[in-house]
């Protein structure tokens, strides 16, 4: 067996892929993440540039094509032209850039063709004229098996989980085998008619996906508009409110009813009164637009009234104490309602909700008004049926909201969503009737053969549609739910999952499905149909199936695979208990289409690879369970996997650090590991990828992982050699210096560094069949991981030489106590040894001394009018320290101060890694945040640094 090394093993260009992946988070149009939510999506961009480098021949490996280094960097340059412009989101649907990336694929797997003619067999492995089928077993929302049909591979998809098949169907399945076909509604038509040519692609689906989408939606309205009524605006309410005076008379279409849970208060004085659980009372901090939420009491009681202009303080924080213990107060009487109060109250079935204001559409924007008797009265008579039984989880990792007397899913929805989403659910197998008839009377044939069965006549079309307006209904789900926010930030309902969690959620805001504003169903629709016109729909089909990575029981019935997969991360995401929250609405509706997929009840979990303690009864046994699950999933990788082409496997694994006798590990990171191990695998590369979004709800404001770190691996060599512990830490100071560069310089955030660093460690680890100690034991995953860990420490250490004398000191005694004072004896003893003082330091403008004590300056405590061009004693630790000040004020601030610095810049974001490698270390959370923020944000600041000052500065007010 002859095999080349790929480019993903000797080269990437990480900053453009970061750069676009990092970019495309942003991007919600028309991308195929908006057809339905999954947590923990591998963005587009670096799925496809790894599956690109993971496929094309490295030249270094072609000498016969590329005999010098000149020539082979020259070629190695051209491929990172190609993956530069192939992975910007621009180009997805661009099928010249698409093209000529897939032309480097198919030149790579000729070669590699011709060069393996002799293999015993050849005509299985070997045809040139066919690239090998692609395969990714945890495929979740998709990312990766969608770029491997982009790049014109054959792609298969599966997971256990019926939520993550069905979206991965939508994707793969149903766009190639209805490609070019007309839309059969009446309208189109009439329109731009029937032919074939007219529409490209995917255009003809998702234009009977916007046609039928719309008719699901008026029928709707039909049936049940009547809960959701216009507010007619009277002339009382524009008395003391002036900005409603133009709209007296007028019936105004409600966006949202924002509502409060309530608890009897628990002053007997107040027995009876229904008290509210308010975050906040402001209703919007949008400029020209403010208004709030003002409780009025009378009569033993109170009402709401809604004020315009800016909010006061007090109606920040709403009926909250400000206490952890106690986190809401009384509204009548200012008593403390303790936690065990609220669940007492909640799971006796006291807790009920009251209506605070109703947001309506204005002429120019929203228009908040006072919630009325008749509107709480309509939404309390909605009465639903045929709702979803399904139980609750009695634990699950993010959740909280059993403790309150919820135990269905159905409790996460009022009676008015409820009948809303049973109507929507109910109206997607009329619709494909309807969809069946159309389709026959335009002429389609109906061959009688479901979508499941590879349907391609009018029946499998009419399904297809079904399942794209089932996953309608899902979204809806999101937004259409008791646990959907109010952004008073900007003005809109913020959907269930902003996070990985369910957490218990006071004020709700409830969408009206038949507006034109936020969240409206119609709005659901037309993503959907954005979606699905940029997903791949040429003549490479795909599948997507329901099976256990970990006991696959589907072989796909070639050989061999092509495989790139990203699987479940140790106890970080609960994706069975999660996606249960949509699985009972698309069962609802998509069960005639797919019944074997949809026949439980709920998700399977018993065999879902995830570390949960609470399945399993013990940390202990839940570890063991991901272990040998996670090590039969990694074997059949290896056993499928092509031998002529490496697997790259994501992971995202962020732990605190656990002291042991091994010293400092990460039990995510081993227990991994350690499976990819035993299943015969040796790390060749490694490489971190931006793939999460620095403005979500997790990351803002905390150090969370911005990067997954891709693993490439081969099966480990049959004669690969054994090692001493020693010669194993001498590669490690050897390889990780050179490593560590290459991975800062594609502006890897500081909180990703320790996790890249296992990788180049792993590699070095993976090429030995043992690495035995002094007593002849072998070297385990988890003490392999400490010796990485303290390489990493020396290799920054070491960096402290090149800085300058203020800087050493700063980082000496930052160490100790962070911006903390200290003794001034102890810091000039220190300074001495540095070949510095405590006086030079304080006149630099780093250090306070007084009264015998001496304090770092904190990035807050600096010179607001430094100027790095005048600063006579300019020192690195100065430098970082004002660029991170400047953080708060946008990355534009940081690069026109950065592009002062010139070279000092450089050095400036390499202390930034080493004091976040000390914060992280010492837990000292919010020092890190600073350290982490610049570092995350280095590529944009050196690319603005860069250009001329008129031009920065061009740029910045250009964006707005």
């Amino acid at each position: 067996m002859i095999h080349h090394k790929k480019l993903i093993e000797v080269a990437l260009p990480l900053e453009a892929i970061n750069a676009a992946s990092a970019r495309e988070k942003s991007i919600r149009h028309g991308h195929p993440s908006t057809l339905h939510l999954w947590w923990a999506r591998r963005p587009l961009a670096a799925a496809r540039a790894v599956l690109f480098a993971q496929l094309v021949d490295d030249p270094s490996s072609r000498p016969e094509l590329f005999p010098t280094e000149e020539a082979q960097t020259q070629e190695r340059q051209r491929l990172f032209r190609i993956i530069e412009e192939l992975v910007k989101w621009e180009n997805t649907t661009n099928e010249t850039v698409l093209e000529a990336a897939r032309v480097e694929v198919r030149r790579s797997w000729r070669l590699t063709c011709q060069d393996n003619q002799d293999h015993p067999k050849a005509a299985e492995l070997f045809n040139p004229d066919k690239l090998p089928a692609f395969h990714d077993p945890f495929a979740g929302g998709g990312s990766i098996p969608l770029e491997a049909q982009r790049l014109g591979l054959e792609a298969h998809a599966s997971d256990l989980n019926p939520v993550a098949v069905l979206i991965n169907k939508a994707m793969i399945e149903i766009p190639p085998r209805f490609s070019g076909k007309p839309p059969v509604n009446p309208e189109a038509r009439k329109g731009k008619g029937s032919t074939d040519a007219v529409w490209k692609g995917a255009a003809g689906l998702a234009e009977d996906v916007r046609y039928y989408g719309k008719w699901m939606r008026d029928e709707a309205e039909k049936r049940i508009g009547h809960l959701y009524p216009k507010i007619e605006v009277t002339a009382e309410m524009a008395q003391e409110r002036p900005d409603l005076k133009s709209y007296v008379g007028r019936k105004l279409t409600v966006i949202a009813w924002l509502w409060a849970r309530t608890v009897k208060s628990p002053n007997p004085a107040f027995a009876d009164v229904d008290v509210p659980l308010a975050s906040t009372f402001v209703l919007s901090t949008k400029k020209g637009n403010e208004a709030h939420v003002e409780p009025v009491f009378e009569g033993g009681g109170y009402h709401f009234v809604v004020k315009a202009g800016v909010s006061p303080e007090s109606a920040k924080n709403g009926s909250k104490s400000g206490s952890s213990g106690s986190p809401f107060l009384c509204l009548m009487s200012g008593v403390p309602m303790p936690f065990e109060y609220l669940r007492s109250e909640a799971k006796a079935g006291r807790m009920g909700t009251r209506m605070m204001a109703i947001v309506a559409e204005g002429d120019r924007g929203r228009i908040y008004l006072e919630p009325t008797k008749e509107q709480e009265e309509i939404a309390s008579s909605a009465v639903p049926k045929d709702t979803p039984e399904a139980d609750l989880p009695e634990q699950a990792l993010g959740f909280r909201v059993q403790e309150y007397g919820m135990t269905k899913w159905r409790d996460l929805f009022s009676s008015r969503q409820l009948v809303a989403l049973t109507t929507f659910c109910g109206l997607v197998a009329e619709t494909q009737k309807r969809v069946l008839e159309d389709a026959e009377a335009l002429g389609m044939l109906n061959d009688s053969a479901p979508l499941r069965d590879c349907g391609r006549g009018a029946k499998a079309y009419a399904e297809g549609i079904a399942v794209l307006l089932g996953l309608v209904t899902g979204r809806m789900a999101n937004s259409c739910s008791s646990f959907c926010r109010w952004q008073n930030t900007g003005d809109k309902v913020a959907g269930v999952f902003s996070s990985q969690a369910i957490p218990m959620l006071w004020d709700y805001a409830e969408t009206n499905v038949f507006s034109s504003s936020t969240q409206n169903s119609m709005a659901q629709v037309d993503w959907v149909a954005e979606a699905i016109q940029t997903c791949p729909s040429g003549s490479n089909h795909g599948s997507a199936y329901q099976d256990d990575a970990a006991a696959p029981s589907s072989p796909l019935g070639d050989p061999m695979y092509f495989i790139s997969t990203d699987p479940p991360y140790y106890d970080n995401v609960g994706y069975a208990d999660l996606s249960d929250f949509f699985y009972v609405w698309l069962r609802n509706s998509l069960k005639p289409v797919f019944p074997d997929l949809f026949a439980t009840l709920a998700v399977p979990k018993a065999d879902e690879l995830v570390a949960t303690p609470y399945r399993h009864g013990s940390r202990e046994k839940a570890e063991e369970f991901f272990l040998s699950g996670m090590t039969r999933a990694m074997t059949f990788l290896a056993n499928q996997s092509h031998p002529a082409l490496p697997v790259t496997i994501y992971y995202a694994f962020k732990q605190t650090e656990s002291k042991s006798d091994a010293g400092t590990v990460r039990s995510g990171w081993e227990t991994f590991l350690e499976a990819v191990i035993k299943a015969g695998f040796s790390v060749q590369g490694t490489w971190p990828v931006r793939t999460e979004r620095g403005g979500r709800v997790i990351s803002v404001g905390t150090n969370a992982l911005a990067s997954s770190i891709v693993l490439v691996c081969r099966p480990r060599l049959v004669d690969a050699a054994t090692t001493t512990r020693r010669q194993f830490v001498e590669e490690l100071k050897e390889t990780l210096p050179l490593a560590l560069h290459d991975i800062r310089a594609g502006n890897i955030a500081a909180v990703d560094l320790a996790q890249a660093a296992i990788g180049p460690g792993m590699a070095v680890f993976t090429r030995y069949a043992r690495i035995l100690d002094a007593s002849g034991e072998s070297v385990s995953v988890r003490e392999a991981l400490s010796l990485i860990n303290q390489t990493l420490d020396e290799v920054l250490a070491e960096q402290e030489g090149d800085f300058d004398a203020d800087t050493r000191w700063a980082l000496a005694w930052f160490e100790q106590m962070a911006f903390k004072e200290g003794d001034y004896g102890v810091a000039e003893t220190l300074s001495k040894a540095k070949n510095t003082s405590v006086a030079g330091m304080v006149e630099a403008g780093i250090v306070r001394s007084r009264a015998g004590r001496v304090q770092l300056l904190s990035p807050a405590d600096l010179s607001q009018d430094w100027d790095p061009g005048s600063d006579s004693r300019r020192s690195v630790w100065e430098s970082l320290h004002h660029l991170v000040r400047l953080m708060g004020q946008g990355e534009q601030a940081v690069a026109d101060v950065a592009a002062k610095l010139g070279p000092d810049a450089e050095a400036a974001r390499e202390l930034s890694y080493r004091l976040y490698r000390i914060c992280d270390q010492k837990n000292w959370t919010q020092d890190a945040l600073g350290y982490n923020a610049l570092a995350r944000s280095w590529g944009e600041i050196s690319s603005l640094a860069s250009r001329p000052a008129a031009e920065r500065q061009t740029t910045f007010f250009d964006r707005g």
